[in-house]
């Protein structure tokens, strides 16, 4: 089945307001960063997001947040947004923070058609007992906490019950793929960017470099077809660096 798009505005063109989205990437590696600016101008919002961080300020995801497209995420790490933090403590935002394996499982589970499972993750923590600030008010008080989750001793240890993720559409980005949805990522772009295909009813792949089917040598594929109902290839080639750090060179270090 051929499954490319003429243009990625096409590939995002029935997503709509309020729709639920997993998007793949860790940091700014491997982001669909071409999904994310089609779904900014086609101007839908209320997005409930699914995603290991959300971007940083005016780039990936932090373009959507900016302009209040986003009113609810789950995530594992959000430290590199100023803005995520200034709406989630004004009361703007609904964040359900989630450990990152768990949240990995989550979409992994959610993929395989598996309901929930059992994790030593976040045992003895509101994770487990609930209350953790999931949305505050204005004034800074917890309008909404999260809810106690069942558990369970197997041994002498106790296990939280995670329920699976299944979102509307996922959007994710590859190095390599075919016509038929076969994916190839390059070393850490893979990262979030398979579970997050599996976990999608509908998931959209912006690839880099677009291949006719066969030409994949089926050794070398990271994600089958079969999770994948979408292919655009993308221009988006700007790849940024979420944080520079640099130190001064030593006397008689080699230049």
């Amino acid at each position: 089945m051929d499954k490319f798009q003429p243009s990625i505005a096409d590939a995002v063109g029935d997503i709509p307001s309020g729709a639920s989205i997993a998007v793949g990437g860790f940091g700014l590696c491997g982001i669909p960063s071409g999904l994310i600016n089609a779904i900014h101008a086609k101007g839908i919002d209320d997005l409930k997001v699914v995603s290991n961080n959300c971007g940083v300020d005016e780039w990936g995801l932090g373009v959507l947040l900016r302009d209040r497209r986003i009113s609810r995420t789950t995530s594992s790490y959000v430290g590199e947004n100023k803005e995520f933090a200034r709406q989630y403590l004004s009361g703007e935002l609904e964040v359900e923070l989630t450990p990152q394996g768990t949240l990995a499982e989550r979409l992994r589970a959610g993929g395989c058609g598996i309901p929930a499972f059992y994790t030593p993750a976040g045992g003895g923590t509101w994770i487990a007992e609930g209350g953790l600030p999931w949305r505050y008010d204005e004034a800074g008080n917890v309008l909404l906490a999260s809810p106690a989750k069942e558990t369970r001793v197997f041994g002498d240890r106790e296990f939280v019950l995670e329920e699976a993720i299944v979102t509307d559409f996922a959007l994710v980005r590859a190095t390599k793929g075919d016509r038929h949805g076969n994916l190839i990522f390059d070393k850490t772009t893979m990262n979030f960017n398979p579970l997050c295909a599996m976990a999608g009813k509908i998931t959209i792949a912006e690839v880099e470099q677009l291949v006719e089917p066969g030409e994949l040598d089926p050794q070398e594929v990271h994600l089958p077809g079969v999770f994948v109902q979408r292919v655009v290839q993308t221009d988006d080639m700007e790849k940024r660096i979420e944080r520079r750090t640099v130190r001064v060179q030593t006397q008689g270090e080699a230049q």
